[in-house]
């Protein structure tokens, strides 16, 4: 099985994202930060806040999904709020969106929120709405149960260090895991934590038995060229022991996000 974590940028380069991700043909994508207009007439859309501009894929979640025919998709809006084309504001989800191998049953399921709830009418103030999704999954050709979670962490405008908000986000994000997970399921837990490694999140997370592959495998870096701030960690992928990691991999090319999307096959 393998399983490709992305956060998806609302779509800044989304004709090569979608080229990329139906080439990979993850049988898992988890991606954060997916757009999903229906209204929309443009494939290209303006997000506006603070005075800066920032161009967004309208539909990138619908575009994925042609992308992965063999899939069944899944949205999770965290928040509806403006998108524009020129003067005209569209009402925009924003959220997670998971793709499955129509091959793969899927045989439990939660989605909740981990910061905040769903906000309708706006994306709301920092730090904003946050949601994850866990689903569990049966792989015949191994015989194994294996539960897959992904999440985008809250955004703090101070930076990615603790904070109660985060340790209360870390609490719900166990929580739903509980919910879905059974004794002796293999458990994945990946995407854009925006928190440090020596963080407490993280540190929660190992205490439930997980290993994160980005530092305990050397890697440095989750971000591409097109972020230019430090720190550079964003994006985690941990496992549990009962996970048989057979490779993982931050893909440093090709770039399209300003995230390196995250790769991990298990057998």
């Amino acid at each position: 099985m393998r399983i490709l974590s992305l956060n998806g940028w609302g779509g800044r380069l989304g004709e090569e994202l979608v080229e990329y991700v139906g080439a990979a043909d993850p049988d898992v994508l988890c991606l954060q930060e997916a757009t999903n207009t229906p209204a929309a007439t443009a494939p290209w859309l303006i997000y506006r806040d603070g005075g800066g501009e920032l161009l967004q894929r309208a539909n990138l979640f619908r575009e994925v999904g042609a992308a992965l025919p063999a899939h069944q998709h899944f949205f999770f809006p965290a928040a509806r709020g403006p998108l524009h084309d020129g003067d005209r504001a569209i009402p925009s989800e924003w959220g997670l969106a998971t793709f499955v191998r129509n091959s793969l049953p899927i045989i439990g399921q939660a989605q909740d929120f981990i910061h905040g709830a769903f906000s309708a009418d706006g994306f709301g103030e920092h730090p904003r709405s946050r949601n994850a999704h866990a689903v569990r999954l049966h792989d015949y050709a191994t015989g194994k149960t294996v539960v897959v979670v992904h999440l985008h962490g809250l955004r703090d405008l101070d930076g990615k260090g603790d904070t109660p908000a985060r340790d209360a986000q870390t609490a719900r994000l166990i929580e739903l895991i509980g919910r879905v997970r059974d004794d002796g399921d293999g458990l994945a837990v990946c995407g854009d934590f925006n928190v440090l490694p020596d963080g407490r999140m993280l540190i929660a997370l190992r205490q439930i038995g997980l290993t994160e592959l980005v530092t305990s495998r050397g890697f440095t870096d989750t971000r591409t060229s097109y972020y230019r701030k430090t720190p550079r960690y964003a994006d985690y992928m941990l496992v549990s022991g009962e996970v048989d990691v057979r490779s993982f991999e931050v893909v440093e090319e090709p770039e399209v996000s300003d995230h390196r999307a995250l790769l991990l096959e298990i057998g």
